[in-house]
């Protein structure tokens, strides 16, 4: 471990794979004109495995950047599952873990479950969105139950902390809501929220926009990263970078002021689609 907090940057070139998360990365950085100043970082232990005189260590890598794009500097933070294999004292292999989306087939909300509902309007507190967004991002509200997948779940408190109203109890197919140990499938499945979000009448709605640079701090984003028309990931805007693109946080793989494209992903791809929610509209 000590080897590795020596020098973040040899460690992440030595993988020189074209389609490299680090690399992306690297690309995404030069495209924006942007400068990473400082990296730093710092890897948790959570497992350690011995066979054949092979050491295999699993670790969460919480790593800082200091970024400068043309004069505004801003930290962008990350919490990534890394594995690493030493053998006879070698290393032989590091790679990021991939953690799993949700496998829940939810087919979102269906219009008839939004029939009959006036048209309500509720004043969105941006500023408490994203306070609790930066509270929340790399650890866990005690009032709400933690999933393994737990993306939409954070988007939805940090929504909820805003002021957005709950409604549809106790079906969890109808609206968006948490209730004793108990929520709809919008608040916690990316698929649902954003079907929920293009389809809502009433309290909670997301109006869509064009495109990133059209959201601004309290805003959602949702994420399809195979284009198959299954959402998988959903992040809360945060911030605004130095040429007025989105930073977000999110949750799962734990992260805070990232570039809202999301290409250093691993589980990124080139029909990767996107929708951009204007909440509260």
């Amino acid at each position: 471990m000590e080897t590795l907090k020596q020098n973040w940057l040899d460690f992440f070139q030595s993988d020189r794979k074209e389609d490299n998360w680090w690399e992306r990365k690297r690309g995404l950085y030069r495209d924006r004109k942007a400068e990473m100043v400082r990296i730093s970082g710092e890897g948790h232990l959570f497992e350690k495995l011995r066979c054949s005189g092979q050491t295999t260590f699993r670790y969460l890598l919480h790593l800082s950047f200091l970024i400068k794009q043309h004069d505004l500097f801003f930290k962008e933070e990350q919490v990534m599952p890394f594995q690493f294999r030493l053998e006879n004292g070698k290393l032989v292999e590091h790679k990021v873990m991939e953690r799993p989306f949700q496998t829940e087939e939810i087919a979102g909300i269906e219009a008839e479950s939004l029939r009959g509902l006036t048209e309500k309007r509720f004043s969105y507190d941006r500023r408490s969105a994203v306070q609790y967004a930066e509270r929340w991002w790399n650890s866990y509200n005690p009032s709400y139950r933690k999933f393994d997948v737990d993306c939409t779940n954070y988007v939805s408190q940090c929504m909820r902390a805003g002021g957005a109203p709950m409604r549809g109890a106790p079906d969890r197919g109808s609206g968006w809501w948490y209730q004793d140990e108990t929520w709809s499938y919008s608040w916690a499945v990316a698929h649902s929220l954003r079907w929920y979000l293009s389809g809502s009448t009433s309290g909670l709605k997301g109006k869509e926009m064009e495109s990133a640079r059209d959201l601004i701090p309290g805003d959602v984003i949702c994420y399809d990263f195979e284009g198959d028309g299954k959402w998988d990931h959903n992040t809360i805007v945060v911030a605004k970078d130095a040429d007025g693109m989105p930073l977000v946080n999110a949750h799962t793989d734990n992260s805070r002021n990232r570039y809202w494209s999301y290409e250093d992903s691993t589980a990124w791809t080139p029909e990767i689609g996107y929708k951009f929610f204007r909440i509260g509209e």
